[in-house]
């Protein structure tokens, strides 16, 4: 074969023009990517944490559910790294060995998402302790110490304790020393009596804080007090039940101007009424006989004293009753009533274990037993102190 000279028709490229004509785009492919490339841009993978930071690892959404991934076909891809089409200086083609190591990494499977760490759960000893179950991200039912009570068939009673009893006791003896005084140094035991058995009321229904009831029922025994100051002993019964009559109109009134649901404006017209109820019947005190509270007051506190002692519950009442009856004597033999006094203070006994009783229930906090659990016995007697002094008087 011999050797002609290159006249410049023969082209070395020209027999891969087809195979360069295939890797054109088609019309309008630089605008899809554009597009596709706007997507990719505002795809976000959010990862956050529950309200339980301790229990439970946080998570991140699967890689399955947030990468893009590319439409099967040739050309879907970005565009590939730009490079002479043809032969490289060796002599190789590197236009077929591009094509296929770009196809094989757009094409590549989609690494595997790194699985969560498995939740902490406390140990069980934690767990017991505090008396509730591992949280959830639903949320776990956190019942109260009464509903748990109730459910495991244990009473929700828990008495108050000789710390109460003995703040009672206190009470009854400035009551039972303002009485043998003075109508006015009477006046002042009186009033922080009607202030404790206000709050008390409150907390031991579980509202709290209930500041406008609280003041609406300690204005109603401040009011209460001022009526049987001003119209005598004589005339203590219509004062005491007139302004009883105004407070319950007073919070009726208050409670239809509320926007709080039917049931809730039930509840608070219930507790805003009776512990306006307990702290106006208070003034029964005022209106009693000054013997008749003395004996009364230290009947009260020898009752309830009794009452926390370590005794089983029959006879703890037992010792208790009798603890006011013999001070409704002691303390009568002191004054007009004599012997007397047993039934004045027997009554007042009665009366102090029932208000004892109900600051015991459902649980009841340490200020339940500090406001209710020493006002109560006190605010209960109060009704039976007049009644059973002009009775017996």
């Amino acid at each position: 074969m011999t050797n002609q000279p290159y006249d410049g028709s023969y082209d070395p490229y020209q027999q891969h023009q087809p195979h360069q004509q295939q890797q054109q785009w088609p019309e309008g492919y630089e605008e899809q990517q554009q597009q596709q490339h706007q997507q990719q841009q505002y795809t976000q993978t959010f990862q956050g944490q529950t309200w339980d930071t301790q229990l439970q690892a946080p998570t991140a959404a699967p890689a399955e559910e947030t990468a893009y991934l590319p439409q099967q076909g040739y050309g879907a891809g970005p565009l590939p790294p730009e490079a002479p089409v043809g032969y490289d200086s060796s002599g190789y083609d590197s236009s077929a060995y591009d094509a296929a190591a770009y196809e094989a990494s757009v094409y590549a499977a989609p690494a595997q998402a790194p699985q969560p760490a498995p939740a902490q759960t406390p140990p069980p000893a934690a767990t017991a302790a505090s008396g509730y179950g591992p949280a959830t991200t639903t949320g776990n039912a956190r019942i109260t110490d009464a509903q748990r009570a109730r459910a495991e068939g244990r009473s929700p009673i828990i008495e108050p304790g000789m710390q109460p009893a003995a703040l009672t006791a206190a009470l009854g003896l400035l009551l039972a020393g303002g009485a043998a005084l003075h109508d006015y140094a009477l006046l002042v035991p009186l009033v922080l009596l009607q202030a404790v058995t206000a709050a008390g009321w409150f907390r031991l229904n579980g509202m709290w804080p209930a500041r406008q009831g609280i003041a609406l029922a300690f204005a109603g025994g401040l009011t209460a007090d001022a009526a049987v100051l001003v119209a005598g002993r004589e005339n203590a019964p219509a004062a005491i039940l007139g302004t009883l009559g105004v407070w319950v109109l007073l919070t009726l009134v208050l409670q239809l101007r509320s926007h709080a649901g039917a049931d809730e404006r039930m509840y608070g017209l219930m507790a805003t009424v009776t512990s306006a109820a307990l702290a106006v019947l208070g003034a029964g005190y005022l209106a009693a006989d000054d013997a008749a509270v003395s004996v009364g007051a230290v009947a009260v506190a020898a009752a309830v004293v009794a009452r926390v002692l370590p005794l089983p519950t029959a006879a703890s009442v037992v010792v208790a009753l009798l603890a006011a009856a013999g001070a409704g004597i002691a303390v009568g033999g002191m004054t007009d009533l004599g012997t007397k006094g047993a039934l004045l203070g027997f009554g007042a006994g009665v009366c102090a274990l029932v208000g004892h009783r109900v600051a015991s229930y459902d649980y009841p906090s340490r200020f339940v037993h500090m406001t209710a659990g020493v006002a109560l016995p006190l605010a209960a007697a109060a009704p039976a102190v007049y009644l059973l002094g002009r009775a017996i008087g």
